[in-house]
């Protein structure tokens, strides 16, 4: 599909890039392409894109999906796309913020079942799909681009210096893994850093008949100072004493001074036996 050129319409209608919204845009027509392939989005889905930016990544979402319901909070950018998006029937643009909606107010324009594909603006990449993710919306898959540093956090093993809360968070929800990474050369304009594409696959039944709010509330706590201890972590977020909570952990097979990042998911839905 032919795609306008986003860097004269930019000129034409002299839009001025916001900084503090993270305004990066994709304009490489293979790059954009190959975004909505790794999605594997079919025109039988109807995707929601958080971010619209110039467009670019709508235009190509809308070429290959049902249709397609575009979040976008700058509404500067509406010459923009009046222009960009011109003769895109299936593709609309919503100018509000994601991250203030309700469950219940995003079901009523987007409906029941989505697929969400986006360039995310990197200030809100980590809010953005944790609220997805905890919602109780039937979110199917979900494929962004996202800081390299961010990505590489998406899908660390444990043990090793990326392995984050947010690992484990998207771990208890579904399954992620890198796509592709993208140089910053692509963006327009250049950003800082370099980017990457990943997709999670949603799994809602992953954590069937856990605890989930505890399993959640001992990762949030486990790294809440890396540098301490699981059980220093633990006893200040359970209100126990610290050798109570040492005897337990040790008890349960742990060394005495592990770390939070040294456990996995099947490991916290242990310690949430433990600690029920």
């Amino acid at each position: 599909m032919e795609y306008p050129n986003l860097k004269a319409i930019i000129n034409d209608v002299q839009f001025k890039f916001n900084k503090s919204l993270g305004q990066n845009f994709i304009t490489d027509k293979n790059l954009l392409d190959a975004i909505v392939a790794d999605s594997g989005v079919t025109d039988e889905d109807t995707v929601v894109e958080i971010g619209t930016g110039g467009g670019t990544l709508t235009r190509a979402i809308a070429s290959v999906a049902k249709r397609v319901i575009s979040f976008e909070v700058d509404k500067n950018l509406q010459s923009v796309l009046a222009l960009s998006l011109q003769g895109v029937e299936n593709a609309e643009v919503v100018f509000k913020d994601v991250l203030k909606m309700s469950d219940d107010a995003l079901r009523e324009i987007v409906g029941d079942s989505f697929k969400v594909v986006a360039n995310l603006p990197y200030y809100i990449t980590t809010p953005l799909v944790m609220r997805l993710l905890e919602s109780t919306l039937d979110v199917k898959t979900i494929t962004v681009m996202v800081q390299q540093e961010v990505a590489d956090r998406f899908v660390a093993a444990a043990n090793t210096a990326d392995y984050a809360a947010i690992t484990l968070a998207i771990q208890s929800a579904g399954s992620a893994y890198i796509t592709r990474k993208v140089n910053r050369r692509m963006f327009y304009p250049v950003p800082n850093v370099d980017s990457a594409v990943v997709r999670i696959d949603v799994d809602r039944t992953k954590l069937q008949g856990e605890d989930k709010a505890l399993i959640h509330r001992l990762i949030r706590s486990a790294f809440a100072m890396r540098r301490k201890t699981l059980a220093n972590n633990l006893s200040v977020a359970l209100d126990m004493d610290k050798q109570t909570v040492t005897d337990r952990l040790v008890a349960a097979g742990y060394p005495p001074m592990v770390r939070g990042e040294a456990l996995t998911l099947d490991d916290y839905i242990k310690l949430s036996k433990l600690f029920a």
